[in-house]
């Protein structure tokens, strides 16, 4: 399976801005549909967003939409979580997860990053 390390979390006060990477071993790394999920403290891990192989397709939670950007670059084997106009409610740890197919349910997503924390503080 492919390995997946996170970056770029930390903590920033609402209405800031992170960008959040994933690094993926690479082998296969086209092979597979990306995803984001965050997890806060006492609440279950949720869905953020995700992008298709190429990057033609992408997806994303209502919580989200029109604040937090997906993309992939290939070449570099790496998928990035540009988060703008950040709010307290956005604190969780977000995971970087790999699905070979594209059916956006966790279990479907059969490789996990170890996750970065993302604070936002008001």
């Amino acid at each position: 399976q492919v390995q997946l390390v996170e970056s770029g979390g930390g903590l920033v006060q609402a209405g800031g801005s992170l960008r959040l990477s994933c690094a993926a071993s690479g082998r296969t790394f086209s092979s597979y549909v990306m995803g984001w999920f965050r997890q806060a403290p006492g609440k279950e891990r949720e869905f953020v967003a995700a992008i298709s192989w190429s990057g033609g397709s992408t997806y994303y939670a209502d919580s989200v939409k029109g604040r937090f950007t997906i993309s992939r670059d290939n070449a570099k084997n790496t998928v990035y979580l540009q988060m703008n106009f950040l709010k307290p409610e956005d604190t969780a740890n977000y995971y970087c997860a790999a699905s070979k197919g594209l059916i956006l349910t966790i279990t479907n997503f059969g490789s996990w990053g170890q996750g970065t924390q993302v604070t936002v503080s008001s």
